[in-house]
Formats: structure tokens, C-alpha cells, sequence
């Protein structure tokens, strides 16, 4: 399956790449696109899961990839616990 790669800004303004193991990803997540902390985290795991469950259906079992990436992401969230305004924004999918 194709893998697709995309960088996200945090709150902070880091940058951190991120990978989906299907081009799937590309029906939740787009380059330009802002929006808040909570609404990325929700965003975020229903294309890794979505993600995942397309490499289920092709090789018989989840992607442990998707699920490890969604793991980072959300372990990175927990940086901005409080940040009431925190935005992310997806800067480049390739």
C-alpha cells in the first residue's frame, strides 16, 4: 500500500512528520488545513484507524504502524494540556 507522509505544526510551532500506511488519510487530513488540538486528535485517529483497517482488509491484519503513529500523536498532545486556543496545522502532505 502506498504510504503517505505529512508534517503537522504544533502549538508550539514544531514540526513533526507523520506517516499512514494508506492514502486514506488524504480523505481527513489536507496541506493548509488548521484546526483546533481536540478536533486534529479526533481527525487523527479516525484516518489512522480507517487507515489501519484498509491494510486489514488487504493483508489480513492491522497496521501496527497507524497505531504506533496515532500513539505519538497523542502522546505530543499532551504538551499543550491547557493551551485553550492550541491550533495544528497540517503544513505538507506527501
Amino acid at each position: 500500500m502506498p504510504v503517505v507522509r505529512f508534517d503537522v505544526m504544533w502549538p508550539d510551532a514544531t514540526v513533526m512528520r507523520c506517516q499512514s500506511p494508506s492514502t486514506v488519510i488524504r480523505n481527513f487530513l489536507h496541506e493548509g488545513q488548521r484546526v483546533s488540538l481536540p478536533e486534529f486528535l479526533k481527525i487523527s485517529e479516525l484516518g489512522l484507524m480507517t487507515a489501519s483497517e484498509r491494510v486489514r482488509e488487504k493483508y489480513g491484519f492491522a497496521c501496527s504502524a497507524a497505531i504506533d503513529q496515532l500513539e505519538i500523536i497523542l502522546a505530543k498532545a499532551t504538551d499543550f494540556q491547557g493551551w485553550e486556543a492550541a491550533v495544528v496545522q497540517v503544513i505538507r502532505m506527501d
